[in-house]
């Protein structure tokens, strides 16, 4: 009898402290879940950019993914390029102060510091060839593409308008999963 009370107990009190835990983990999985979407966002973005021609250098030149300022992804973005390649291209990812050596980035993640805003690493790389990615989590500045939070899924406004002044174009297909697309203007 006793044994059949304590069992009920454990088990009254086990079933919401399990619930509880798994609130929790599902909680502390949402920030490291969104990073590892993001990651494996930036990678992906390679395959649907055209750039100006050489902008990317010999067919097997490694595509340089570049982290500028903070970084919110740690490892998440080198275990999202690990072994991926667009045509005969790898990635490096490569982590930078700010925009002074980022000549040979090709994507260019804006996560801003306390020597220069995602605003002004934006405008030191504005007419490259290199496409602009930056995060509402970590301010309003935009890039060519811009992460949102937007009904607890990853999401991105593009602005298609800036990526043309660098000479960069975004296919079709990618500027349809955006949320919204700032167009760039039309030839007369």
């Amino acid at each position: 009898m006793r044994g059949g009370r304590v069992r009920r107990l454990v088990i009254g009190f086990g079933l919401p402290l399990a619930a509880l835990t798994m609130a929790t983990m599902a909680t502390a999985q949402t920030k490291p879940l969104g990073s590892q979407v993001k990651a494996a966002f930036l990678q992906k973005f390679a395959a649907y950019v055209n750039w100006p021609p050489g902008a990317l250098g010999a067919a097997d030149d490694p595509i340089q993914l570049c982290i500028i300022g903070r970084d919110p992804f740690g490892s998440e973005i080198d275990d999202a390029t690990t072994s991926q390649r667009i045509d005969q291209h790898p990635f490096v990812v490569r982590r930078l102060d700010g925009t002074a050596n980022a000549a040979r980035c090709n994507i260019a993640f804006l996560g801003g510091s306390t020597r220069q805003s995602a605003a002004a690493m934006r405008d030191a790389l504005r007419g490259k060839p290199i496409l602009t990615v930056t995060d509402a989590d970590l301010g309003d500045d935009r890039g060519m593409v811009h992460f949102v939070l937007k009904d607890g899924r990853v999401r991105f406004h593009i602005d298609d308008a800036l990526a043309a002044r660098s000479n960069l174009g975004i296919s079709a297909r990618l500027l349809s999963l955006a949320i919204s697309v700032k167009p760039r203007a039309r030839i007369s």
